[in-house]
């Protein structure tokens, strides 16, 4: 990698294609003033309409908020990507996966429909497993970003099954349609149902106890990939989810308690953890878990302050956090390193990334006139206005809060003041490309705290009232008089100041208390997949040891149990069948083929068992005869006499049945308690067939247009031939290739 102040072709690329962040943002700031006003866009193009599924985009306020928040930071990092990979053989792929990621995400908070949204779900989960192993020649980065596609598409698929069982309770997948069932669902005994899959969906992508763990993991993706990524974006898209379904599932008991609690409980291992580390990245890494821990409890609640809470402070964090990464990125282009233990006094060869630092890190301090000072007093407020654990939220605020002000101090006082230390590389400022962006959005941080009541209006209000109705006035204040927000904050400024003190002895103990715990999420990860291993080569052993034997027995009761245990409860009653009437030429055909299936099962020859088989054919083939299908009995004679003819071939070469024969008694009592039961199970499928009115509708189509759309009489060709050509093609393709691949061996075999 050259030096990143060198515009090399690498950069000019990143410089271009920042451009598509930049153009979704104007777009989304020109759409801002008739937002606000209360107009919502709607743009929708049918997907697939059999389904009842739509591709609606919805841009209201809650949406513009993620897009605005999404395509700025995607510019600043994608200007910042262009100075930091420098002459990287691999910018274009990263940039492919930069920008498909950043256009996935708009994807998910744009759309209206819950199968759509769960498609670009879906999608920001893949791009992310290729952000994150971005370095895939590091073992470390694979294993991550493995990690991190295993857990969050698991969760992916659990929410999946949320999203069907709302689909199914309410008839609609429609966003905007589905709050006006939010009653119906609610009251549904599918209700839990529902939110366990939804809950699961979320805490997995937002990085929730006990699913916290890779999160921090996926730190080992470089500096622009983590701002983005676990920043402002990824993490977020089960924020934004639950801020979408509060209207349709929140306001319940389950609902409120089950998010208080969890995000709580995040919220304090994610600041707790924060402490302990040493490298700059992986302790913004937690207080990421910290932030999403707050989100979430905050959407747990239904007052106004709680919801407004979440939303403001979804806006703090995304601009102190992205710019917090940008400038660790900045330290450790710059220096060579990110641990603690080596970086100090960086103040003086890196005075703008100092002051970005400093505002950011202020800002997430909380601290007077910053945007964070507000959005920690309207946490509290809301906190203290929460329906369910009040004391709870209020407490777990206060001390996460607190320990992100000592969190502040270690990346601002210990990282830049001091003596300056030796590092790998002799420190000096980043070109402008790269502290713009974190400069710009730690000034925003500074800006919005002076100006609140114009964020309110502009940004929060719109976002809040898109998700909850209310009649209260939503307003951002940086000054509300001496009340308990004022007190808990400076109590939070107190404690976290403390801390920051005595981080040293507190962060040794931390690591004494988290080496005694017995249990880790992240062993549950690994204890998983071991599982997982084990049950694939246990199930691999019984159901597929290379025995045809074992693989027709295990596909033949599967269907006989996935047919006959629902045909069961449908079954006609026996009497319904008096009126069939069975005539002595299909007596005498039953008799033949009863007998040739007891010569198949006694024969100790192979060869006369498969003439067993033939006559069992033909006679099938007369049965189609008799009932006026000649085309489908000539058919099945030419297949039963070329199977005859080639297997018999085949046998000749084989030894004698009496030297392999089977002595396992129970094998032969399961062979013939399957075929029995498989013989049955048809024989009612047929007679409930025929006793029930046959829909003419496909048949009826057919006779109408065989000739006139096919010109040919022979339907069965037709449909053959013209209607499935495509599936017939597909049949003789797969049959032609079998058969080369037979040639091929035989011919491989008369060479040796």
């Amino acid at each position: 990698m050259v030096a990143a102040d060198r515009k090399t072709p690498t950069f000019w690329i990143g410089l271009i294609t920042s451009s598509i962040p930049l153009g979704f943002f104007c777009l989304f700031i020109y759409l801002l003033p008739e937002v606000v006003a209360g107009h919502v866009y709607h743009v929708t193009v049918n997907w697939i309409p059999s389904l009842g599924i739509q591709l609606t985009l919805v841009i209201d306020g809650l949406s513009l908020l993620f897009a605005l928040v999404i395509s700025c930071v995607g510019f600043f990092v994608g200007l910042y990507a262009a100075a930091y990979l420098g002459d990287h053989p691999q910018a274009g792929r990263f940039y492919f996966y930069l920008h498909g990621f950043m256009l996935a995400m708009l994807g998910l908070i744009l759309m209206d429909n819950l199968m759509a949204l769960f498609v670009f779900w879906e999608l920001t989960t893949l791009f992310s497993y290729l952000l994150i192993g971005f370095e895939h020649e590091s073992d470390v980065a694979r294993t991550n970003a493995r990690q991190a596609l295993l857990v969050t598409g698991t969760g992916g698929l659990a929410l999946l099954i949320g999203v069907l069982l709302i689909g199914i309770v309410s008839d609609t997948y429609a966003l905007t349609n589905l709050s006006l069932h939010a009653g119906l669902i609610q009251q549904h005994p599918l209700y839990i149902a529902i939110l366990i899959p939804v809950f699961l969906g979320v805490f997995t992508k937002s990085a929730q106890f006990p699913f916290h763990f890779w999160l921090p993991n996926a730190m080992s993706a470089p500096t622009p990939i983590s701002a983005f990524l676990h920043s402002a974006t990824m993490v977020k898209a089960g924020i934004y989810l639950l801020a979408r379904l509060h209207p349709i599932l929140g306001g319940t008991i389950p609902w409120m308690g089950t998010l208080v609690v969890i995000g709580g409980i995040t919220a304090l291992i994610g600041s707790v953890q924060a402490l302990v580390q040493t490298d700059l990245k992986r302790i913004l890494a937690y207080t990421t878990v910290m932030a999403l821990g707050i989100l979430t409890m905050f959407l747990g609640g239904k007052t106004t302050p709680a919801l407004t809470a979440a939303m403001t402070f979804f806006l703090v964090h995304s601009l102190y956090k992205s710019s917090l990464f940008l400038v660790v990125g900045i330290i450790d282009h710059q220096t060579g390193t990110r641990q603690l233990a080596d970086i100090g006094g960086l103040f003086k060869p890196l005075p703008i990334t100092a002051f970005a630092a400093a505002a950011a890190a202020l800002s997430m301090a909380g601290f007077p006139l910053f945007f964070g000072f507000i959005g920690k007093e309207i946490l509290y407020k809301g906190a203290l206005t929460e329906d369910m654990f009040p004391g709870f939220a209020t407490t777990a605020a206060v001390l996460s809060n607190a320990m992100m002000t000592a969190v502040a101090g270690i990346i601002t006082i210990r990282t830049f003041l001091g003596p300056l230390r030796k590092t790998p590389l002799a420190p000096k400022e980043a070109p402008s490309a790269m502290w713009m962006g974190p400069v710009i959005l730690g000034c925003l941080g500074i800006v919005f705290g002076i100006v609140p009541q114009w964020v309110a209006h502009w940004l929060i209000e719109p976002a809040v009232r898109a998700f909850h109705w209310t009649t209260e006035d939503i307003k951002l204040k940086l000054y509300h008089g001496i009340n308990e927000p004022l007190l808990l904050s400076i109590l939070t400024l107190g404690l976290g100041t403390t801390l920051y003190f005595v981080r040293r002895p507190f962060r040794q103990g931390l690591e004494k208390v988290f080496g005694f715990l017995p249990v880790k999420a992240e062993r549950f990860y690994t204890f998983a997949l071991v599982a997982i291993a084990w049950l694939a080569k246990a199930q691999t052993r019984i159901l597929q040891n290379g025995s045809l034997h074992r693989y027709l027995v295990v596909i033949i009761g599967s269907a006989i149990i996935g047919i006959g245990l629902p045909f069961l409860k449908d079954l006609p009653p026996f009497g319904s069948f008096d009126n069939f009437v069975v005539g002595p030429s299909e007596s005498l055909l039953v008799i033949i083929i009863a007998a040739a299936v007891i010569l198949v099962v006694l024969a100790k020859s192979r060869l006369l068992a498969v003439c067993g088989l033939g006559v069992i054919g033909a006679g099938i083939a007369m049965l189609f005869l008799i009932f006026g299908a000649p085309d489908v009995a000539l058919t099945q004679l030419l297949i039963e006499t070329l199977t005859v003819i080639i297997v018999s071939l085949v046998l000749l070469r084989l030894p004698r049945l009496e030297k392999t024969r089977n002595k396992n008694y129970l094998g032969k009592l399961l062979n013939l308690g399957i075929a029995s039961a498989t013989g049955t199970l048809i024989t009612a499928l047929v007679l409930a067939v025929n006793h029930r009115d046959l829909d003419r509708y496909v048949t009826d189509f057919f006779e109408a247009n065989s000739y006139i759309a096919a010109h040919g009489r022979n339907i069965v060709n037709v449909i053959l031939v013209d209607f499935r050509s495509l599936d017939t093609l597909g049949e003789i393709t797969v049959v032609a290739i079998a058969g080369l691949a037979a040639f091929a061996l035989i011919r491989a075999q008369r060479e040796e």
